[in-house]
């Protein structure tokens, strides 16, 4: 209904006019810009005109789809091009594979681990991570010469960007949103991430016509899938104790295979969600994953009760430590009141060594672990004390391997 409400929205303002749509996949990466003179790839940022945003010019020069120079003769001064970086299903498995083998923090999904690889501080890093990138628009500043996007995406290929093969010219919006339903369906068997698509009124001088709103343009609406739902069994509730001490109920599932990966567990945030929902241990439950990454439990399959369900109370005890919990007025979340509970040590040093801030390279969830086992670290300051033959004692650290961590905790 939302696709057929756009086509009288557009009708409205152009009507009795014949109109065709472009109907584009939703791929799920990282949007950048790219800015060509004389055919030369000379700037890239996260986003913007090439002139805001993040510049990443060093990196997106590794990325093989992204061409060093165009093709053709008569080629404009100068071109801006917009696409999205993204990761292949099969690379982004290949990557946590690896980063398990070195003891490195996962990345949830192939969007994060894209964003990630395209923002390093090292060109040679992002080389390695085999990203990949599709265009669909572009702006040429010396003015227009293409009557239809279609005719500009076909230009772009023809001067070497890769453009999307399953980008298709619809005569009407049921068409286009035919096309939509058929990608329902098909979309787990692409090897990379699509989250919905995007429907494009064809002509640009009807464009001109519709014009844009503060936020948006009027010719064009993106239009997420519906997320997939499975049934699954709730086989039991643990806790999770995060950096600040906030616990968090997890659902621990039977697997089940949602958007093409296995889901074992769901979070159940706290307890008044438990509550509201009435979630049991033993349950039946809906579940889906939220905006295509979380999964989250619906609602219970009340239905399905045999009357064996157990019914889940938060603990007086913090389940690591065993320190006092307790619920702050106003909060919705329980707390462990011991700063020093190694749960919470383990997710300050994973945060503060992350990339998000420190960036030490060799100091992954592995090693954060042994080291918080063996207290060897109850704080951050605890770092920049260690020896070195602290390190080696740890299960598969090498000489070299602590040489290269405490050199990364130095710097």
């Amino acid at each position: 209904e939302e696709l057929r409400a756009f086509d009288q929205r557009v009708k409205k303002i152009i009507p009795q006019r014949r109109l065709e749509y472009v109907t584009e996949l939703k791929i799920d990466g990282l949007a950048v810009a790219l800015v060509y003179e004389n055919g030369i790839f000379v700037r890239g940022a996260t986003r913007g005109d090439g002139v805001t945003g993040e510049e990443i010019t060093s990196n997106l020069r590794t990325v093989k789809a992204i061409p060093l120079k165009l093709f053709g003769k008569d080629l404009p001064s100068r071109v801006e091009v917009y696409g999205e970086v993204y990761m292949k299903k099969s690379d982004f498995k290949n990557l946590n594979e690896e980063r398990i083998k070195n003891g490195e923090n996962l990345f949830a999904n192939p969007r994060n681990a894209a964003a990630g690889s395209v923002r390093q501080l090292d060109p040679r890093i992002t080389a390695q991570r085999h990203l990949d990138t599709f265009i669909y628009r572009a702006t040429f500043p010396e003015g227009n010469k293409f009557n239809t996007h279609m005719e500009a995406l076909n230009y772009l290929k023809k001067i070497g960007f890769k453009i999307n093969p399953h980008i298709k010219l619809c005569q009407d919006i049921e068409e286009a949103i035919n096309y939509y339903q058929k990608w329902i369906e098909k979309k787990e068997e692409l090897d990379y991430e699509i989250d919905g698509m995007v429907v494009k009124v064809n002509s640009l001088s009807m464009r001109e016509e519709l014009g844009s709103t503060t936020r948006n343009p009027r010719w064009a609406i993106a239009y997420k899938f519906p997320a997939q739902q499975m049934n699954t069994i709730v086989k039991d509730i643990k806790l999770q104790v995060g950096s600040t001490g906030a616990i968090t109920p997890v659902a621990e599932l039977e697997p089940v295979t949602i958007s093409g990966s296995v889901v074992k567990r769901a979070t159940l945030h706290n307890e008044d969600e438990i509550r509201r929902k009435d979630i049991r241990i033993g349950d039946t439950v809906l579940i889906q994953k939220a905006g295509e990454v979380i999964p989250e439990v619906v609602r219970v399959i009340k239905e399905e009760r045999t009357g064996k369900e157990i019914e889940f109370n938060m603990p007086t005890q913090c389940p690591v430590c065993g320190a006092k919990v307790f619920r702050p007025e106003g909060e919705v979340v329980f707390r462990c009141i011991n700063p020093t509970c190694p749960d919470q040590v383990r997710g300050r040093i994973r945060h503060y060594a992350s990339r998000d801030a420190m960036d030490i390279e060799g100091l992954g969830p592995a090693v954060i672990d042994q080291l918080v086992e063996k207290k060897l670290i109850r704080n951050i300051s605890d770092l920049y004390f260690f020896k070195r033959d602290d390190l080696i004692s740890l299960e598969r650290m090498a000489e070299k391997s602590a040489d290269n961590l405490l050199k990364a905790i130095e710097e």
